[in-house]
């Protein structure tokens, strides 16, 4: 700190400036997203090629471009803006092996085995979900939701509701750790308590063998390491 100024004033190395947060337009965001589907592989996952692939996505690029710009940097536990691609698209258990932990993670995405023969088809998202009639859509204002750690699924979802805010689905689970790996971490995961099957299993996303891992627990259970993530709204 320097010295005090003759007259009592602050001098220039005694002022706080406060940080500004930078910004980038939304559809900038989106981009390097649809890029990123790009680079894994989703085109042949799809069916599609690269060029059809990116047209199905292209309406999005009109609705990213009327959203305000979102943070360059996003807070910790935070995604501004996440593209989800559906199972209408792309099946959800052949793009979790496409999943690596942040930073520089090697180990494939694993749906796991309780799931049973069947798999991630037959979850459904719940009642108080209203998806976009759409392949794809846009999540914005994304929470992994550690503030819900230890409270049992069943207790934190009419909280989670009763904010204006949305369980995240399966299909957006996976969306997130692909686009915004670094909401996945040790003693941080989260329950997508937008998809059910029908009995009390929630789906989560958790961190096993160094790996992103789908799984599921009861929603009767509490667990100190898994949060309920949510959204602020679905557009598509």
């Amino acid at each position: 700190m320097g010295r005090p100024h003759p007259d009592g004033r602050p001098t220039t190395s005694e002022v706080t400036i406060p940080a500004t947060t930078a910004t980038v337009p939304a559809l900038a965001v989106l981009d390097r997203q649809v890029d990123t589907l790009l680079d894994l592989g989703y085109p042949a996952l799809a069916g599609l090629t690269p060029d059809v692939f990116a047209d199905r996505l292209g309406p999005l690029r009109e609705v990213a471009a009327g959203l305000p710009e979102v943070p360059e940097q996003d807070e910790p536990g935070h995604a501004s803006l996440v593209l989800v691609v559906t199972r209408d698209l792309v099946d959800p258990q052949a793009t979790v092996p496409l999943l690596r932990l942040a930073p520089k993670g090697t180990a494939p995405g694993v749906v796991d085995r309780n799931h049973g023969e069947e798999g991630l088809a037959p979850y459904r998202p719940i009642e108080q979900v209203a998806l976009p009639h759409a392949a794809a859509y846009l999540v914005l204002d994304v929470d992994r939701g550690e503030e819900f750690r230890g409270v049992r699924p069943e207790e934190a979802l009419p909280v989670v509701l009763g904010r204006g805010r949305t369980p995240l689905t399966i299909e957006e689970g996976i969306a997130v750790v692909t686009h915004a790996p670094q909401l996945l971490e040790k003693n941080r995961c989260f329950m997508l308590s937008g998809s059910r099957r029908g009995d009390r299993r929630v789906p989560a996303m958790w961190i096993s063998a160094r790996a992103p891992k789908l799984g599921w627990c009861w929603d009767g259970n509490p667990h100190d390491w898994l949060g309920v993530a949510s959204a602020g709204s679905r557009v598509g």
